[in-house]
């Protein structure tokens, strides 16, 4: 029993010190990889900046192929290659109005998503056309133009909306 005592101290001990030991390494291992990670982040980010397309941010010109004149749209900036959209052209009584968001996709695709309203004599009298949810602006000319496709309106003509870089 004597001899026994001492060596269960010894034990405890030595059992103590394996312990801190063990934790010291698992810090030393993450910050490795925290930095590892840190690394990565400003890869990727640099990566990315890399990638985007023309920046639209501005004002440009709106038309639509049935009112005389230009109208105004203006791009800003959210986030990479996204825009908050908002834009009018009016002759008259008529009108045009775009709201909603856009995102470059391709060097020659725009989305947009929101609402598309009009009001053309020559559709249904002046009837309030809407038209909400997604739609394609594509561009044959590098940027110069962009055009709406699913241009058909509920009179069942097609529009031709541009904006014009």
């Amino acid at each position: 029993m004597k001899k026994l005592l001492p060596i269960l101290m010894i034990l405890s001990v030595i059992s103590c010190k394996k312990s801190t030991e063990a934790n010291m390494g698992k810090t030393d291992s993450t910050k490795i990889v925290d930095s590892i990670n840190l690394a990565r982040t400003r890869i990727n980010d640099s990566i990315l900046a890399k990638r985007s397309y023309k920046n639209l941010e501005g004002t440009h010109d709106l038309s639509h192929d049935l009112l005389k004149g230009m109208g105004k749209i203006t791009f800003k900036k959210t986030g990479q290659d996204a825009y908050h959209v908002t834009g009018k052209q009016s002759d008259g009584r008529q009108y045009l109005s775009i709201e909603g968001t856009a995102k470059m996709t391709s060097p020659k695709n725009l989305k947009f998503e929101g609402s598309i309203k009009q009001s053309i004599s020559e559709n249904d009298n002046g009837k309030v056309d809407v038209r909400t949810g997604k739609r394609n602006f594509s561009t044959k000319d590098g940027g110069k133009t962009f055009k709406l496709h699913e241009s058909l309106n509920s009179s069942g003509f097609a529009d031709k909306i541009i904006i014009k870089m």
